[in-house]
């Protein structure tokens, strides 16, 4: 009887272990890449059937004037792709691991604004000067915030920064807009090559640890549910999620982690930006 009850124990344990997400760790190779070559075949005219974020909207080049897209030339000579959140005229934040990842790091940014095009059009600079968290982990991404040096870039209708959440609200229960280049589903989804939101609910880091392996959801995560028909996607990383509109946007989270399948319904998480906005301000 023990030896049964042994044996069930295992099987339960080893079940509930299946269930545990893993956050994806080789960004660029499994991610970045791909979705780049993507883009870039589908904005030279050839089909593909990639595209955004999933369950969303495609918006226009003026809309998150404070979203920069960031074009990745790599080490290793292949180039991937990220987002970031312009926060002062010569400052933006993005994901440590869209500049360094398990496997591959990037060699520089170009960073393109105001267009919802990565290849062409908008305002583009380009610049090596990125400062990772000294406490990022690429092994489980926490910390996973960096902030990018560039020259002065002017504010205009389509161009603008974006205000750093500070203070201890958690903003669980709250609705907040993602906004990136990533795919728009798995394997498939929309070909419209623009930029796309979502609106995502946040949810408590309580409700979102147990989906991830032990170490994943940490203080300085914040989770948003994907259960409401929408969610960041493979190639969003570094992208912001915001709330308020126009001048009184507030940045409270820096997409890093997911799963590989953004339709899952599984939670998806940020870096809280709460935990990192005096860091941030200090580089």
């Amino acid at each position: 009887m023990k030896s049964c009850l042994l044996i069930l124990l295992v099987a339960v344990a080893a079940a509930a272990a299946e269930r545990l997400l893993p956050a994806e760790l080789n960004y660029h190779e499994a991610i970045g890449i791909p979705r780049f070559e993507a883009i870039k075949q589908f904005e030279e005219g050839i089909d593909f059937d990639g595209g955004r974020i999933w369950g969303g909207q495609p918006v226009g080049a003026g809309a998150h004037p404070h979203l920069g897209g960031l074009i990745i030339p790599l080490t290793d000579g292949r180039t991937s792709i990220c987002g970031s959140s312009l926060i002062s005229n010569t400052r933006s934040v993005t994901a440590a691991h869209c500049w360094r990842a398990r496997g591959l790091t990037a060699r520089q940014f170009t960073i393109v604004w105001a267009s919802n095009r990565l290849m062409s059009g908008g305002t583009r600079q380009t610049t090596t000067n990125v400062v990772m968290h000294p406490h990022y982990n690429m092994n489980n991404l926490n910390n996973d915030i960096a902030v990018i040096r560039h020259n002065h870039v002017n504010f205009n209708n389509q161009i603008n920064r974006i205000n750093l959440a500070t203070g201890s609200n958690n903003y669980a229960g709250t609705w907040a807009t993602a906004a990136g280049f990533g795919a728009t589903g798995d394997g498939g989804g929309s070909s419209n090559p623009d930029k796309r939101q979502a609106n995502l609910l946040v949810i408590t880091n309580a409700a979102c640890a147990p989906r991830y392996h032990p170490g994943t959801v940490i203080a300085s995560t914040l989770c948003a549910s994907t259960t409401h028909g929408s969610s960041t996607c493979p190639g969003d990383s570094g992208g912001p999620l915001a709330i308020g509109s126009g001048n009184n946007r507030i940045l409270i989270g820096v997409t890093s982690f997911g799963t590989v399948s953004c339709t899952s319904g599984h939670p998806v998480g940020f870096a809280r930006v709460t935990s990192f906005a005096s860091w941030i301000r200090g580089i």
